[in-house]
């Protein structure tokens, strides 16, 4: 995966900033933490400033685009993580388990590492987004599979809490549903070079001229109109919270 990111990844600050109440969650859920280590960190996004923090990241491109001041950065997998037992006293992972090439063993190392662990992933069980459901229905095909469901991260992480992360209407984190209220950003190839999902998709062009026509004779606002009444959407990320019990 570090190959797709060296790729992809040139232009992460600029697409992939963070979203300062995605931050706030992210926070509440840390709490007060000691020693953080951010795995599959990218750019830095949601790292805490207020405690000692080591991003582990496997591609260069993203290392390399990490604001000056940050935290420690280690070239590493989080299938393999170069610290003892207990290094840290939580583990934060964003966006990012879905990509690791051995979930399981991922999701182990993180709770060897520290005693707990918030991920910020996707539930795979949540309802449809309009984007995937009327013009991408491959990504469905394409990220159902790769994301774990909650009952997987409670069988692996035992006992842990679940909390829904609603996405703002002018979210500044542009991952794949960060766009549902401006419909009009998805025709844009920045936009998509920064959702790591359409470098999947094989047949992007029929989607997207179906899209920019119906945005332009209006078919889009009769059938999602609604949506621009809305300040935030639930579309199914989850910010889960594992403490180890019950493992």
């Amino acid at each position: 995966m570090a190959e797709l990111y060296d790729e992809i990844g040139q232009h992460y600050d600029t697409y992939r900033r963070p979203d300062p109440r995605i931050a706030a969650a992210i926070a509440e859920a840390l709490g007060p933490a000691g020693r953080v280590v951010n795995v599959g960190a990218g750019t830095g996004s949601y790292e805490p400033r207020d405690c000692p923090v080591v991003a582990v990241e496997p591609s260069h491109a993203m290392i390399r685009q990490r604001p000056p001041g940050g935290g420690r950065a280690v070239q590493a997998s989080a299938t393999a993580l170069p610290f003892c037992d207990a290094a840290f006293d939580v583990a934060l992972a964003v966006l990012t388990i879905h990509h690791w090439p051995d979930r399981a063993r991922g999701l182990a190392e993180l709770m060897r590492v520290a005693p707990r662990a918030v991920i910020l992933t996707w539930d795979p069980d949540s309802a449809g987004f309009w984007l995937v459901d009327d013009y991408f229905p491959e990504i469905a095909a394409l990220d159902r599979p790769i994301f774990p469901t909650m009952d997987e991260l409670r069988r692996i992480l035992g006992r842990v809490e679940v909390r829904p992360v609603p996405v703002p209407y002018d979210c500044a984190d542009g991952f794949l549903g960060a766009y549902w209220r401006r419909p009009h950003a998805y025709l844009d190839a920045g936009v998509r070079g920064a959702i790591s999902t359409f470098t999947k998709v094989a047949a992007l062009e029929a989607p997207l001229q179906r899209l920019r026509r119906e945005l332009e004779d209006g078919t889009w606002t009769r059938r999602y109109g609604h949506l621009m009444d809305r300040t935030e959407m639930d579309l199914g990320y989850r910010l889960v919270v594992a403490s180890g019990a019950g493992r």
